[in-house]
């Protein structure tokens, strides 16, 4: 229960997608804490300070990542549940639990290299952009941002292309915190089960057959969550990432001119995306142990706190004028902090990266189509998410694009 006082800002629907900074503003008033709604009846403290966040991160001790307590009160259905209920999962555990969890997906991802992630990127992102480069129009977060991060995870994890299309539909709506989020994430676990059942009996060259097989001995249930965690924390964010900062480098007047700037503009858009439209905005749950006085405010065992990246990176941000963004006590909270802190910051780095380099080196006077106030944002608590980026470009010329389709270079290289 949050204590008495007014009535807790929804973190939901078009109001919130629409001026999430707004809302952050006004919250701060409450001090390094305030109440706020997740979804209809679902409360929870909101962490809109930078140093207060990192406190929460950081200290296991007085906070726990076991939801079970909490979600007692809740509804099986409830929209939230789908991200924030307890599963064997690294997210939702604390001490050797959560290190042996972590030790399996760290493990893991350790075994993509990245030239061959890279190389892997390039590849789909230039079959992906060959599909609408004649055209001169596209959406693309639905034909580019959405499928390039998918066509990775689909080669890294072995998923048959006929289910692409469920694992999209389920890493989506388990995140919009409506009353399809449960059914949505249902879905997406079903594809992973059968997947992880496929390779019980005929192992392959993939991340699923590996984390099977890790000496952690996972079970098949165990083996299935940390695989839709890590394609859910993967897809998503790094589909907003690639979004987020394309749209930064085609409304941002500080880009103009500069869609042929490679490497460093892709840099910047991202690393000012991070720092004020972070991909995913509000997550962390935490959970106090015992009744706490935390920032001035007292909070009871069990209660469910938030932490805000979006509210917490805003306060610390360097100023615009900076030439380099600083490190250390100022650093963004975008990939979360501490023992929890995001295990796939370098591949989803680039990943986002190269995506943005092959499409403003292929289509270097890409534009907005629609005017800015036009675009819309995906509701729900957790992300900051467009529904769509219509752009316009000069058409290339059928003789100009290339051939290459997937599969003719090299595939993602799952080493050992």
């Amino acid at each position: 229960m949050t204590q008495s006082g007014p009535r807790p800002t929804a973190l939901y629907g078009p109001a919130f997608a629409a001026d999430p900074h707004g809302h952050y503003d006004r919250l701060r008033g409450h001090g390094a804490t305030a109440p706020v709604e997740i979804a209809p009846g679902v409360e929870a403290l909101l962490v809109t300070d930078y140093q207060a966040a990192l406190d929460v991160l950081r200290d296991t001790d007085t906070f726990s990542k076991d939801p079970r307590a909490w979600q007692r009160d809740l509804p099986p259905d409830s929209p939230v549940l789908p991200v924030l209920g307890w599963r064997p999962t690294a997210l939702f555990s604390d001490g050797e639990v959560h290190a042996r969890y972590r030790q399996v997906i760290t493990d893991g991802l350790a075994l993509i290299e990245p030239h061959v992630l890279q190389a892997r990127v390039a590849q789909v992102a230039h079959e992906l952009i060959r599909r609408f480069d004649g055209s001169g129009t596209a959406d693309l977060i639905a034909q580019y941002a959405r499928q390039l991060p998918l066509f990775v995870f689909n080669t890294w994890f072995g998923v048959a292309e006929e289910h692409s299309a469920r694992l999209v539909a389920g890493m989506s709506g388990m995140m919009e915190s409506t009353e399809k989020a449960a059914a949505a994430y249902a879905d997406f676990v079903a594809v992973v089960a059968g997947m992880v059942a496929d390779r019980r009996e005929r192992g392959r060259q993939d991340l699923t057959s590996w984390f099977l097989n890790h000496p952690a001995g996972l079970e098949n249930d165990e083996v299935v969550r940390q695989i839709t965690l890590t394609m859910s924390a993967g897809h998503e964010p790094t589909t907003n990432l690639i979004g987020n900062a394309l749209l930064r480098i085609l409304t941002d007047d500080g880009y103009a001119g500069s869609l042929f700037g490679g490497a460093m503009t892709a840099h910047q858009a991202i690393d000012e995306v991070l720092w004020h439209e972070p991909p995913i905005a509000n997550l962390s749950a935490h959970y106090p142990r015992y009744d706490v006085t935390f920032h001035g405010r007292r909070i009871e065992a069990g209660q469910l706190m938030l932490v805000s990246y979006a509210a917490a990176n805003s306060q610390a941000a360097p100023a615009p004028e900076a030439t380099h963004l600083r490190s250390g006590e100022s650093a963004h909270l975008a990939w979360a902090a501490g023992p929890h802190a995001c295990p796939a910051r370098d591949p989803a780095l680039l990943i986002a990266i190269t995506a943005i380099e092959q499409l403003t080196s292929r289509l270097g006077d890409l534009e907005l189509a629609v005017p800015l106030p036009e675009l819309l944002w995906r509701p729900g608590p957790f992300h900051r998410a467009l529904v769509h980026l219509p752009v316009r470009f000069t058409p290339v010329a059928a003789e100009q694009a290339g051939t290459a389709r997937f599969g003719e270079a090299a595939g993602l290289r799952v080493g050992g």
